[in-house]
């Protein structure tokens, strides 16, 4: 299976997993990409139909969103599109995925 999931310990030595998918398998099916970034780092460079979310924002405008799609979060390193996945589990989203290493690793 294309999608890779990484488990990690947070402090309570509880296992959470971690969806997080590759630039090259973005690209073997549609997903709408999410760049949680500031504006002005997206005003800057990001990737070619990304929708800007900052992630101070998502609470405020998820409901734009299907919860059914599929959807890629991603920022410059990876560590708050990590964090922007949880906040979308959480709202009720199922079918989304971290951006492995974010723009860094393209």
């Amino acid at each position: 299976m294309w999608n890779k999931f990484k488990e990690w310990k947070n402090k309570g030595n509880i296992k959470r997993i971690i969806k997080e998918i590759s630039f090259e398998d973005i690209k073997k099916d549609k997903y709408i990409l999410i760049d949680v970034r500031a504006r002005k780092e997206y005003m800057e460079d990001h990737l070619v139909g990304a929708i800007n979310i900052p992630y101070f924002d998502i609470k405020k405008k998820y409901e734009r969103l299907n919860k059914n799609d599929k959807i890629v979060v991603y920022c410059q390193s990876g560590i708050r599109s990590k964090k922007a996945l949880k906040i979308f589990e959480n709202l009720g989203f199922e079918n989304v995925y971290n951006l492995k290493g974010g723009l860094d690793n393209i």
